[in-house]
């Protein structure tokens, strides 16, 4: 009985000597690629299907060696729908990489939708809102749409294409607001739409410490480019979601850094979280740097009194 392996080394005897340059380079880069793949799903979704596969064609392997004839043809079937499968298995991660390939970020230089000073303007006005629901311990959702568009999300909701203000962001995310309980969707430096639903993260790595608000923001950040802050209704702790990665205990200063950062195309993510978000790591913003902006607040309160 010929084995897979058998007939692939029949085929390369029967290879004429002249042509083995091309028959190496070709076999080098396609084993490139597929390392590569590898690695880029490695830790992800992905993977985990990865994983089953290699396990099924083990199987199929030894059902062959072993003469598990039954169980070998019921496998062998299965082969003629591999393809379609594998497309299913990973639509996901396929739309996501396809939507990497189309973005301006990709080819190496960031897109930035709104001038300098609108940037500083806009988060300004956001980290102002993220505070004082934080002192007041009242949720928020907010999410700042960049290159990948949000509109099925902003249709959800409360079209209002409105000023993005400290008091109107109050206002809606207010406990006796309508409109409290969803997300406000920022589109350049307005806001399009409130009380939006978001979809839930569905990563295996997030713990039962991670509420249904917070699991939204990873969700969104997972499936766009979209900035996503979050206001914890239950401790008043700020977060930003982005790229399917959760940072919490944000301050006011950290908070608009970091914003800063990813509007002007300076957050430049990795590749390999460009193209398969893990999703759901979760973090905390250091506490020397904590420490640090508590001491700088307290030491220019002292120098205002």
């Amino acid at each position: 009985m010929n084995y897979p392996w058998h007939q692939i080394w029949a085929y390369f005897k029967t290879v004429p000597i002249g042509t083995w340059p091309q028959v190496t380079a070709d076999i080098l880069v396609v084993s490139y690629l597929i390392y590569h793949l590898m690695m880029l799903a490695k830790g992800t979704r992905a993977w985990q299907v990865v994983i089953g596969l290699v396990v099924f064609v083990v199987i199929l392997n030894l059902s062959l060696v072993l003469k598990l004839v039954t169980l070998h043809w019921i496998l062998n079937q299965m082969i003629s729908l591999g393809p379609v499968a594998i497309v299913i298995l990973f639509l996901p991660e396929l739309r996501h990489a396809l939507e990497e390939v189309g973005r301006l970020g990709f080819w190496g230089r960031g897109f930035v939708g709104l001038a300098r000073e609108d940037v500083t303007d806009l988060v300004g006005e956001i980290v102002r809102a993220a505070t004082l629901l934080s002192n007041r311990k009242t949720g928020a959702l907010i999410v700042i749409e960049r290159e990948a568009g949000l509109a099925d999300i902003i249709e959800t909701g409360t079209e209002m294409n409105a000023n993005v203000t400290t008091e109107l962001l109050g206002t809606i995310f207010y406990p006796g607001s309508p409109l409290h309980d969803g997300a406000v969707i920022i589109r350049g430096n307005r806001i399009a739409a409130a009380g939006c639903t978001l979809p839930l993260s569905v990563s295996p790595h997030i713990g039962t410490t991670i509420h249904t608000r917070h699991k939204a923001a990873l969700g969104i950040s997972e499936q766009s480019d979209a900035a996503v802050v979050v206001v914890s209704e239950e401790t008043g702790i700020i977060s930003l979601a982005f790229e399917g990665n959760l940072v919490r205990g944000l301050r006011d200063e950290s908070l608009e850094n970091r914003l800063t950062g990813i509007l002007r195309g300076k957050e430049r993510p990795s590749l390999r979280r460009r193209m398969f978000a893990a999703g759901g790591r979760v973090t905390s913003e250091p506490a020397s740097q904590s420490a640090a902006q508590s001491k700088q607040t307290g030491s220019d309160a002292a120098a205002a009194n």
